[in-house]
């Protein structure tokens, strides 16, 4: 059994060592207490656990904040409890999701790569309390971070006091594998130096004095990641025609041979159309995202990927495993930064990111709506993606032209609600094809997403739609029905289908 006296190099930190019962007791109803984790990875566990059996017995609730969604022993496991009065920035838990739905839960849906900054300008409140996971603990006090940082740096610079949980499940070889930078807030703010997916511009630690580490809790509960679907045959597809559309913007002199940096949303569609570059010709290819996933190692094993640069490394369960056993050598293709950093608009502009991020729908003149089910239902949030699809070179939302077994068209007239407007998208990509809506009036991107885009069974409702919309406003420059924009959801809403 590994001691975790060997993992905390600073001896005098030995008399903090607690058990995550002791730590938990130190919570008081209302705080604001900001967690590490993005992703199931790199997230707390072992306090949270504890401080859900506390409030089991004596209930009250504190307001959560972290990089993004967590797993299921921080995120699940309080709001089991109903423990969380206020939860930031970001969530995929589906008992958090109902609790925001019903109003238990107050959620700030925020662009992940704001949440940082804000709570760093104090618009949140202050932090009463940061629970870190970590690896290691260096002999100044600070912080090895594990799989992910998020929001994590920032946190700990804010916050009056440190709850360290050190991971003794995870492998003290990752350390080395963190690149932590905190930018100067306004205005004393300056350019973020980074010019290349690889330039290492901070510390392979979170800084941290040690008279704000108030306790460390031993930890052996492994990162909860989940497995990804098989890739279907949708997916095949969505990623052939990325291929493609990118081969063309090569052969057009757009970007060179090798591309531009990629970024990936999470999930099975966006980790499908990274799998599909292992098969195509690219060579030498380049990764700057969020959320590094089962792709990114096969791109490695293919010899295809020279760097990828994240946030958080949060492949499949097989994945993880095959990492843990090669860890040394895939570290020299992988760093994590700061979800600040990761996703900074300055950053994502300057290196010219390919940004490739999923839909829940989109409508006939390319707005996108990433967060919410007929536009009240909130499903997980906004994320990185308006990080990337307002600062990227070329923008690409992905959507399977139906869900619900053909209940539902995603693409609409008019989207129940809007994350990423028309002028921040330039490409959307569904099984049935491509629509590129770059240098396009409303009216012939609307033509491009119906005939390119849109399923079959629903092409002749939008077609009809945008005709009478067109004649009834007389050729306006962005035509609607306004009676009839949401009546595809209000059908929905009432029949249990979009169609007619």
């Amino acid at each position: 059994m590994i001691d975790i006296k060997d993992r905390v190099r600073n001896r005098d930190l030995h008399s903090k060592i607690v058990s995550a019962e002791e730590a938990a007791a130190f919570f008081k109803p209302g705080m604001n207490v900001a967690m590490s984790g993005f992703t199931a990875s790199s997230y707390p566990k072992a306090v949270p656990i504890a401080l859900a059996e506390r409030m089991k017995k004596e209930p009250f609730t504190i307001n959560l904040w972290t990089g993004a969604s967590t797993g299921p022993e921080l995120d699940h496991t309080l709001a089991e409890v109903k423990g969380i009065k206020n939860r930031i920035p970001y969530q995929t838990d589906a008992i958090v999701r109902k609790q925001i739905n019903d109003g238990t839960i107050n959620y700030q849906d925020i662009h992940l790569s704001m949440s940082a900054q804000n709570a760093r300008y104090g618009f949140y409140g202050d932090i009463d309390v940061c629970v870190v996971e970590a690896v290691a603990i260096t002999e100044e006090g600070n912080i090895i971070p594990s799989t992910s940082l998020g929001n994590a740096p920032s946190y700990v610079q804010q916050a009056d006091k440190i709850i360290v949980e050190v991971n003794t499940s995870q492998p003290l070889t990752l350390e080395g594998m963190h690149d932590v930078y905190v930018p100067l807030d306004p205005p004393n703010r300056l350019p973020i130096p980074i010019v290349k997916p690889d330039d290492r511009i901070g510390t392979p630690y979170i800084p941290c004095t040690p008279e704000k580490i108030m306790y460390i809790v031993p930890c052996d509960i492994t990162d909860k990641t989940r497995d990804l679907a098989p890739i279907d045959e949708n997916s095949h597809k969505m990623a052939d025609l990325t291929i493609q559309l990118l081969k063309d913007e090569v052969r057009k002199g757009h970007m060179p041979k090798n591309l531009l940096p990629l970024q990936s949303g999470v999930g099975n569609v966006a980790n499908a159309v990274i799998a599909g570059f292992v098969d195509s010709d690219f060579e030498h290819l380049i990764v700057s995202t969020e959320v590094i996933q089962d792709g990114m190692l096969d791109l490695i094993d293919a010899g295809k990927l020279d760097f990828c640069a994240g946030t958080a490394f949060s492949p499949s369960p097989a994945g993880m495993e095959r990492f843990y056993k090669n860890v040394e050598e895939y570290k020299k293709y992988l760093l994590l930064r700061p979800q600040e950093v990761s996703n900074h608009p300055e950053v994502v502009r300057r290196i010219g990111v390919i940004g490739m991020n999923t839909a829940i729908e989109v409508d006939i003149y390319g707005n996108v709506n990433s967060t919410h089910i007929c536009g009240t239902k909130m499903m997980n949030g906004i994320g990185g993606s308006c990080d990337f699809s307002r600062n990227s070179y070329l923008t690409i939302f992905y959507t399977p032209s139906i869900a619900k077994n053909g209940a539902i068209s995603s693409v609409v007239p008019f989207c129940s609600h809007v994350d990423h407007t028309e002028a921040d998208v330039d490409i959307i990509i569904s099984e049935q094809g491509v629509a590129d809506l770059r240098n396009k009036s409303p009216k012939e991107r609307a033509k491009e997403i119906i005939e390119n885009v849109a399923h079959p069974d629903y092409r002749p409702m939008l077609r009809d739609y945008f005709e009478r919309a067109v004649k009834e406003t007389g050729n306006a420059h962005t035509p609607h029905i306004l009676s009839e924009a949401l009546s595809f959801h209000e059908r929905f809403v009432k029949t249990g289908t979009m169609k007619k």
